[in-house]
């Protein structure tokens, strides 16, 4: 059951990067971006293979030198992800990029003149792709830094100023993005900005930090934003990460109520009441069905004084006492078990019960 809290989502004008519908009533896409050099064939193909493993739906690739913009032609061939060319201060590279890619990335805080920018639009008109205006806390142009600091007002004046640029050039194939460092900025920034714009939103906090910052920086800016309706494709930023980018970024709209996907596990606290080993259960539960899409919601409880009353909300349920556990499925118990053994039979009913599920859908 959905809860009232999780509103709507915001209506939106539909985009498409490559052959990825972003906005209207398109999923929330996932992304990340490769941290290799773009010239650097082999090892960008290898990022972009193992994101493509991992579940990524779009990927974003730095594009600093005109050797990086001409390689984005020979990975193209190598991919069927589309692909995003990220373009700082040299717009002469996103002209190049453009015939090859599936969306532009600017920064207006370092992109250059109005005549520059023109070029760019006239070069994604051409395409037809997307350009993403990709406002910065850390990189406002000038005008606004200075006049609003690094704030989200400044951030919100940046994105609008942008907008109106490129619809006056009669360009309209936009997403933004508002990224602040922090949690707070980021959130008010992208919903001051949302009832104001009718483009798709590219949500993330920027130079989150290492894997444990970045999970709590995103959790809460972005797991806010998602449940009041806000995005419409995401990135976790996680330094010198891949594939957990992706997995943090669809936990976050698994357990943000926007993508019912996988397997939620609900475990209790440990306490002096557990009294079988529940840590290195719930552990080979995790890893034993991360293979499964099929949603599912999944309890796996130490203890009888809340094991009963989890099982009922879940699809499947291991409730555990004295050195023992029962499996329980629909809020009915289907066999006992040592523990020992519960949980081997227990990732064998989960794989069962996700089969009969899709046959269902």
């Amino acid at each position: 059951m959905q809860s009232d809290k999780i509103k709507p989502r915001y209506p939106t004008k539909q985009i498409f990067v490559g052959k990825i519908a972003i906005g209207g009533d398109a999923p929330i896409s996932v992304q990340s971006m490769t941290f290799s050099k773009t010239h650097n064939i082999e090892a960008t193909k290898a990022q972009l293979d193992r994101l493509q493993l991992a579940g990524a739906d779009i990927v974003r690739l730095a594009v600093l030198t005109e050797e990086d913009a001409k390689a984005l032609k020979i990975l193209k061939t190598m991919t069927n992800m589309p692909l995003i060319a990220d373009i700082h201060f040299k717009y002469k590279l996103a002209l190049i990029a453009a015939k090859y890619v599936d969306c532009i990335r600017i920064n207006p805080g370092n992109i250059g003149s109005k005549e520059k920018i023109r070029e760019v639009v006239k070069a994604c008109n051409e395409r037809n792709i997307p350009i993403r205006i990709g406002v910065n806390g850390g990189s406002l142009e000038k005008e606004f830094e200075q006049k609003y600091g690094a704030t989200p007002k400044g951030m919100v004046e940046s994105a609008l100023y942008n907008v109106k640029l490129l619809e006056d050039f009669g360009f309209t194939n936009i997403k933004i993005s508002l990224k602040a460092s922090d949690a707070p900025r980021t959130i008010e920034a992208y919903e001051t900005l949302r009832p104001l714009v009718i483009y798709p939103f590219h949500l993330g906090v920027t130079e989150a930090g290492t894997l444990y910052h970045s999970m709590i920086k995103s959790s809460i800016a972005l797991g806010n934003l998602l449940m009041q309706g806000i995005g419409d494709t995401m990135r976790c930023s996680i330094t010198g990460e891949l594939e957990e980018e992706i997995k943090l970024a669809k936990s976050i709209l698994r357990y943000s109520g926007r993508q019912k996907e996988g397997i939620t596990i609900v475990s209790c606290p440990t306490c002096g009441r557990i009294q079988a080993d529940l840590v290195s259960a719930i552990k080979k539960v995790e890893q034993s069905l991360t293979h499964i899409k099929t949603p599912l919601q999944v309890s796996v409880m130490g203890c009888a004084v809340n094991a009963l009353g989890e099982a009922k909300h879940a699809d499947i349920a291991i409730a555990f006492g004295n050195k023992i556990g029962h499996i329980i499925k629909g809020g009915k118990v289907l066999a006992k078990y040592n523990e020992n053994e519960i949980v081997e039979k227990f990732v064998y009913e989960v794989e069962k019960l996700a089969k009969e599920r899709e046959k269902e859908l």
